[in-house]
């Protein structure tokens, strides 16, 4: 308790340009945890989600099936990719329809593995929205914090001349306050760091995931329109 207070102290004992400077911290690091909190939230419930639908997409018989459960996963990463896939492989099989003429399976290929990239990108992008903030506030507050107690020294070294006394009770107390700055750059800075590096990792591995699921979606395309051309040479058949 005496700590504390002589902490609190030292704050309200600092020049305008330390509390200036330890209020702009202490904004940066409300803003920093909140955006880890949101964002933790945000991606335990994207790995909850798509793992939800990886095995709807595994156990189901056909990708319009798989289609209407995507719909309603809205904060499913892996669902929105397959949406925006299933939606330019709708739209290939209405042409066709059209055109009354078969489509090279390369170029289904081709047009699929292009929608499902953008559905990637656009997936990942919007993991990690805000994450350049954390990026800033971690290299930035430490400098922020060391203009407070360079500052807050100048100011020191000022009032010694002043008193004309340079006794360790004269210096101490100006030294502490500009200190403070430091510690509550460090404070931001530190948990912003690790929170970057930790959510970046998992969105680097979410993005190899939705590549990997990518695949397996270009995989049941494939057997879907061998399955078609098998049938439509039987019917010519017959």
């Amino acid at each position: 308790m005496i700590h504390n207070s002589s902490v609190l102290t030292m704050i309200l004992g600092a020049g305008p340009v330390v509390q200036m400077v330890l209020a702009l911290l202490v904004l940066m690091s409300v803003l920093s945890w909140t955006i880890i909190i949101l964002k933790s939230r945000l991606f335990k419930k994207a790995s909850s989600l798509d793992e939800e639908f990886d095995i709807f997409f595994s156990e189901s018989q056909s990708l319009s099936q798989v289609a209407g459960r995507a719909k309603r996963l809205k904060y499913s990463p892996m669902a929105n990719v397959f949406s925006t896939a299933f939606e330019e492989y709708q739209r290939l099989r209405r042409d066709v329809k059209l055109e009354n003429a078969p489509l090279d399976r390369k170029v289904w290929i081709d047009v699929l593995s292009r929608a499902i990239s953008k559905g990637i990108k656009v997936e990942t992008q919007e993991l990690e929205t805000a994450l350049p903030i954390l990026a800033t506030i971690g290299n930035s507050a430490p400098f922020i914090g060391l203009f407070g107690t360079v500052w807050g020294i100048m100011r020191s070294f000022h009032d010694i001349g002043l008193k004309g006394s340079a006794s360790l009770a004269t210096v101490a107390p100006g030294i502490s306050e500009a200190l403070i700055a430091t510690a509550v750059g460090l404070a931001a800075a530190i948990p912003a760091v690790i929170a970057y590096n930790v959510f970046m990792s998992q969105s680097g591995a979410k993005q190899q995931e939705l590549e990997a699921f990518g695949a397996d979606f270009l995989n049941e395309v494939e057997r879907e329109l061998l399955l078609r051309r098998a049938g439509v040479r039987n019917h010519e058949h017959s």
